[in-house]
């Protein structure tokens, strides 16, 4: 039987199940805050164990989709929005996400028989934890019809419905690939036993600590987002611009940083607030550098990112050994190298892991996927703070 909130008690056959022995194979999709396109990743997993992992693809939308999707985050964030005026823009999302998942079996020569489930993210329109409200496009049905393949969406409502934040979800397979992984290169620059983190920064920029289990059983976890990634320095050079984001970090290294305006943005109340927390793309805005120039604004907002994942630290039931960077984010000079002279300890890429960081929350997706129809909890109360485990994510049958 499908764990509860499943949207299909059936199973279409036992598709590749039998021959993997208990491992599926599963392809992940993200379209992150950044708003710029889909990734598409296929893993093998057991739900606990990561057994393989395939073809990667990354596709931009095409310009138009991406100004419609960037209007309808605007639109959903106004008073009295509703699902019923967006049904266009989850067409075309979700059409966008089949086009990449078809490129992608047709690049590795595999069937839709030949994939077991596909872990569909969906865009965020809105997240207010706040309100007990978070708002993905991307219609599951629609895509399992498309692709011949069963479908599991709608991944953060049921930890919402558990009290939980809905996010971050990509903790649980941050923590299965450390521990698959053994010692992660750097591992001797690490205090034997102490926690490691894993910081995304995508549009929004969150943590995953980790310590592993003396006893080789559960690691301890903690998650959340510590403030905004990439979103606020994206907005800020597309507004002066017109370009997507600030390429290398190009016009952060040639500003400076405004110690005033940063100080008064370090005061926001989410700050302090204990984990599990998490963020909407827009909690943060502009105002503050306001009237700096682009170079100025790029270095100020480039330094509250980084600030603010430092500051995650006092969050941390214990210090870390070792910082892995993953997302957009790790391209950045500025921010990982402000990030390396900020941190008490080693900071690198997850790259340094042999990790496909591009790659990382589309198969994270994926595994989730698996471990919802294995019956497996995809979030704790220490990732987002539901009363329990819960087993999220809603599935569709194909037809």
């Amino acid at each position: 039987m499908p764990p509860a909130g499943s949207a299909s008690a059936s199973r279409p056959g036992q598709r590749a199940a039998t021959r993997r022995q208990g491992a599926l194979r599963a392809i992940g999709l993200m379209s992150g805050t950044s708003q710029d396109g889909v990734d598409a990743a296929v893993v093998e997993t057991d739900g606990r164990a990561i057994t393989g992992l395939g073809a990667f693809i990354s596709r931009a939308y095409q310009p138009r989709l991406r100004a419609a999707l960037a209007d309808a985050v605007r639109a959903a964030a106004k008073p009295g929005a509703t699902r019923d005026g967006f049904a266009d823009i989850e067409a075309r999302i979700t059409d966008a996400h089949a086009g990449v998942v078809e490129e992608l079996l047709a690049e590795t020569g595999l069937g839709p028989a030949d994939v077991d489930v596909v872990g569909f993210h969906g865009h965020t329109l809105l997240h207010r934890p706040d309100r007990h409200l978070t708002w993905q496009v991307g219609d599951g049905a629609r895509l399992a019809d498309r692709l011949g393949i069963p479908v599991v969406n709608d991944f953060r409502s049921a930890d919402m419905v558990a009290g939980g934040q809905g996010a971050p979800l990509a903790p649980l397979y941050h923590a299965a690939r450390l521990a698959g992984d053994g010692a992660p290169a750097g591992a001797p620059r690490r205090a034997p036993g102490a926690p490691w983190v894993v910081v995304n920064i995508g549009g929004v920029a969150n943590v995953t600590w980790v310590a592993p289990a003396a006893d080789g059983g559960e690691p301890e976890i903690l998650a959340f987002d510590t403030g905004p990634g990439n979103a606020l320095v994206d907005d800020w050079v597309r507004l002066h611009t017109g370009r997507a984001y600030d390429d290398g970090g190009r016009f952060a290294a040639s500003g400076e940083v405004h110690s005033g305006v940063l100080t008064l943005m370090l005061d926001h109340p989410y700050l302090d607030m204990a984990p599990p927390k998490s963020l909407d793309r827009n909690d943060f805005a502009l105002e503050a550098v306001r009237g700096l120039s682009l170079e100025d604004g790029a270095a100020t907002l480039s330094a509250f990112t980084i600030e603010t994942i430092v500051e995650a630290q006092a969050h941390m039931p214990r210090p870390p050994g070792a910082w892995y960077v993953t997302g957009g984010g790790r391209h950045n000079p500025v921010l990982l190298g402000g990030l390396a002279r900020r941190l008490p300890v080693m900071v690198e890429p997850v790259d340094a892991l042999n990790w496909r960081a591009d790659a990382l929350e589309a198969e994270a997706f994926g595994f989730l996927a698996v471990r919802h129809l294995k019956g497996l909890y995809t979030s704790l109360p220490a990732t987002t703070g539901a009363v329990q485990p819960v087993v999220g994510g809603r599935y569709h049958a194909v037809g």
